[in-house]
């Protein structure tokens, strides 16, 4: 499992090169071309002084199929939902079945406060709100510096 860090790393570069870098042929394979990102719901971080906001896209679930865990700094988000029709026609049975689950994992900072994070799934978007603990808010410094 691979988790993304709320935070920026500094190691874009040498992953983005990696997909030039491979062969041709690897670039279309049925493993990417189904591959996680396309069954993965996009998220969005946003930082203001007093918390983190983790916004999930996840339309058409409902809040019960999400499973939100916090192990040590790991923030895991994760869902699975399966649905089965079956009709009967004529002589034969005919069955459909819907399956998709994700699971998606962040890194926490230290400064934030665990106990306090909340989750809320409206309009097709789970929102997860991770407050900052008070010495976090207090680390922040903020200042220009004149270029010379």
């Amino acid at each position: 499992m691979t988790t993304k860090a709320l935070t920026r790393s500094n190691d874009y570069f040498p992953v983005m090169f990696d997909d030039y870098l491979k062969p041709w042929t690897e670039w279309f394979t049925p493993s990417e071309v189904f591959s996680r990102s396309h069954t993965m719901p996009p998220a969005n971080v946003t930082e203001t002084k007093d918390e983190y906001v983790v916004s999930v896209a996840a339309p058409g679930l409902k809040k019960d199929d999400f499973k939100v865990d916090l192990d040590g700094n790991i923030l895991t988000i994760s869902s699975e939902k399966e649905e089965k029709k079956e009709e009967k026609e004529q002589k034969f049975t005919r069955k459909e079945y819907n399956y998709s689950a994700f699971s998606r994992s962040f890194t926490l900072p230290e400064l934030v406060n665990k106990e306090k994070i909340a989750a809320k799934y409206e309009n097709g978007v789970l929102k997860l709100h991770i407050p900052k603990k008070e010495e976090a808010k207090k680390a922040l410094i903020t200042k220009m510096i004149e270029v010379k």
